[in-house]
């Protein structure tokens, strides 16, 4: 097997790796200003499409992690960017909130509920089932399903939430169409976000705390993956899975001298 090209770009997954239930993790403080200091670039990547990239950096600062607005890349924007790629100027009824919002009205897209291109699937807290019911109907009409990310469940201080994965599941099972899910461990999202910081799989590493979304999605693109224990994903966990990360370390802290 050929010899890994050192690695140049960074990415990492957020909750789990640099943050846990709203406080920082040990070292992920030493980790980005790393990162920063020696000029690499990196993304700090979420499957969350309910933040705008700005409100996830001022969230990030009152933990104390300066991450700039431009190193942050969710499933929102990835999302958009494969819609503004597929079909440039169309309209889309969403369910979301304004991570997602915002990224549509950005790539110049229509929110509207009249005969769209597409339904929109994003992350809210707040599902309602009247845009649930409008979601199917327009589906069954011919409108094309998409979703963020196929996370089933996201984390909360009093326990896991449904996530847009479940909800989904709920419009695949009242319509018999499956979404293309635009987040990990789609590669697109890896793709998308390397483009955007100008890297290379072969000279960049993907550091996740899941294996079915973070490695996986890193494995598939092509990069090093490095699995953190600080998040879903445990010991005695990995072996369930038939591909495995390229290394796993007990936390982000353990990198801070690979870079």
């Amino acid at each position: 097997m050929a010899e890994r090209k050192p690695i140049e770009s960074w990415l990492t997954d957020m909750d789990g790796v640099l943050i846990h239930e709203g406080v920082p993790i040990p070292g992920a403080d030493a980790f980005i200003r790393k990162l920063r200091d020696t000029g690499k670039p990196f993304l700090v990547l979420t499957n969350n499409s309910i933040y705008t990239a700005r409100d996830l950096h001022a969230r990030l600062a009152r933990m104390g992690l300066d991450v700039p607005v431009q190193n942050i890349w969710t499933s929102a924007l990835a999302t958009a960017q494969f819609l503004d790629d597929q079909r440039p100027g169309g309209t889309a009824y969403v369910i979301g909130e304004a991570g997602l919002t915002t990224a549509m009205h950005d790539i110049g897209y229509v929110l509207t509920d009249h005969d769209p291109d597409y339904v929109v699937l994003g992350e809210t807290r707040t599902y309602s089932f009247e845009a649930l019911t409008k979601a199917i109907r327009l589906i069954d009409s011919g409108a094309r399903f998409i979703c963020t990310n196929p996370d089933e469940t996201g984390p909360s201080t009093e326990g896991p939430l449904p996530a847009a994965g479940s909800v989904a599941a709920l419009i695949t099972k009242a319509t018999g169409k499956d979404p293309y899910f635009a987040g990990k461990p789609n590669p697109l999202m890896m793709r998308t976000g390397l483009n955007a910081i100008g890297a290379h799989s072969e000279t960049s590493a993907m550091i996740g705390d899941r294996m079915d979304t973070d490695v996986l999605a890193g494995l598939e693109a092509g990069m090093e993956t490095f699995l953190v224990l600080t998040g879903v994903t445990g010991q005695a966990d990995i072996d369930r899975y038939p591909f495995r990360p390229s290394t796993i370390v007990d936390s982000i802290a353990d990198l801070v001298e690979r870079i």
